[in-house]
């Protein structure tokens, strides 16, 4: 029992005088080793899975110390792995948590959205609200369009606006979310649209990492300025 105990007593030691130094942290030396230490430990956070904050320290230390490591080479190597195959089931576990909350209040926010009168749902389930009518040409699946648009989440937090960056986008018809590809070809040239759009007609399940959690439903206002 003493030959467990002695690396638990070793390690409370080091996170000790770890946890004194960290109290002021003013020189250079001090700012970069915080800065790493920040780095990694919400890297190890974000990655969601759980290890032995004394074992780490003792491990780190030895490593500055050059301290021949306690773990073999080959033992190294297959718990890096192991820690990486945790990592991805982790993270899968939880963009599908994630993804699963995002569709129910996806859900919820368009079947209240549905109710209103001004609101228009094809068959796909896209819906949309037109702002404003447009009077050209209908642009067909393998046109080039350039368009206005604000992208935001159902809370109304935007995501993306051209407006903001005071450049249309342009792109194929067809080569967008299945949401914008339908619309598109429904709208008239100079026409304003409000979409409201399920998620399995916009990135899925998988979302648009980092910024759109797999199962959004989102909202775009969009213009539809000129066919190439």
């Amino acid at each position: 029992m003493r030959y467990l105990i002695a690396p638990i007593i070793m390690a409370s030691l080091l996170m000790s005088e770890h946890n004194a130094q960290a109290q002021n942290i003013e020189t250079d030396e001090q700012k970069m080793g915080y800065a790493i230490g920040r780095q990694v430990g919400e890297s190890l956070k974000q990655n969601g899975v759980d290890i032995d904050a004394g074992a780490f320290l003792r491990g780190f230390d030895e490593a500055l110390e050059g301290i021949e490591s306690t773990l073999t080479p080959q033992q190294l190597q297959a718990t890096n792995m192991k820690y990486q195959e945790l990592a991805r089931a982790k993270q899968a576990e939880l963009a599908a948590a994630q993804s699963a909350g995002a569709k129910a209040e996806g859900e919820a926010f368009l079947a209240e959205n549905a109710k209103r009168k001004e609101v228009k749902i094809t068959d796909s389930g896209l819906q949309y609200e037109v702002i404003r009518k447009g009077t050209g040409a209908t642009p067909a699946a393998n046109d080039t369009v350039s368009t206005h648009y604000k992208g935001t989440f159902i809370n109304g937090e935007e995501f993306d606006s051209s407006y903001s960056r005071n450049s249309p986008a342009e792109f194929p018809v067809n080569r967008v979310i299945a949401g914008w590809t339908e619309a598109l070809q429904l709208m008239k040239t100079g026409a304003k649209w409000k979409l409201y759009i399920p998620y399995n007609l916009a990135y899925g399940e998988a979302g648009s990492p980092p910024r759109i959690p797999g199962g959004s439903a989102l909202v775009f206002d969009i213009e539809l300025l000129e066919i190439k």
